[in-house]
């Protein structure tokens, strides 16, 4: 019986822990070959590892996605590329909350480091993954950006809300521009608020939104909070 994601080939950013994770086993249960991508090794190799023990189809690349310097979103798309043929849909959804500081005590190096993990890390992986899918009959990507970005409930992580919300209008933009050319784009907004959603969960909307089942959904971006928003 065939698998919704047979034949294709998945990068998942931040795909050491948490959402990231639990995205790269629904992936790889789904029949994708897995690429999890992240700074950290020892979580992205025992990912790597537990996923293959389980007959999935995984390996990893270690990045630093928002270094501009080392451009290492460029380096990460191009070895996927390089080892698999191909790249069918990414996954950016590395995440740095921050800590918790009202607006006029937040450091300058707080401030960059927080948007540069959670904006400049996602428009660096989209113009690389963009570039090829583009050029190579199309592709999806999925952003993660985050329910407290648009709705500004948790006083505290200004810098975190100004670069999840910037992050939810990137992927509108982005839609917008790409979808005629055969990239489609979405985001996802979990929030933290009220009953926490098991990571599995947000997969499994992951999953959905970068499936044929969801072909029609374009430049969306799908808040997932159990109501605490309304």
């Amino acid at each position: 019986m065939s698998k919704r994601f047979d034949g294709k080939v998945v990068l998942v950013t931040g795909g050491g822990e948490g959402i990231g994770r639990a995205a790269a086993f629904a992936f790889a249960r789904e029949g994708a070959e897995v690429v999890v991508a992240g700074r950290h090794p020892e979580m992205l190799h025992e990912t790597v590892e537990e996923i293959k023990a389980l007959g999935g189809k995984a390996s990893c690349g270690i990045a630093d996605v928002s270094d501009t310097e080392k451009d290492d979103a460029k380096a990460v798309v191009a070895a996927v590329v390089a080892r698999h043929g191909r790249l069918d849909v990414a996954f950016n959804n590395v995440t740095e909350l921050g800590p918790e500081q009202p607006v006029a005590e937040i450091g300058e190096n707080v401030w960059g480091e927080t948007l540069a993990a959670n904006l400049t890390g996602v428009w660096l992986s989209m113009k690389h993954e963009i570039a090829h899918m583009e050029k190579n009959g199309g592709g999806v990507i999925v952003n993660t950006a985050s329910n407290i970005g648009s709705q500004g409930m948790l006083p505290g992580l200004g810098a975190y809300a100004a670069s999840k919300a910037a992050v939810s209008t990137l992927t509108q933009t982005a839609a917008r521009e790409y979808i005629d050319k055969g990239v489609r784009i979405n985001a996802i907004s979990p929030c933290p608020l009220g009953r926490g959603a098991k990571v599995e969960e947000i997969a499994e909307t992951v999953l959905w939104l970068a499936s044929d089942e969801a072909s029609y959904v374009v430049g969306h971006d799908l808040v997932l909070d159990r109501k605490t928003a309304v």
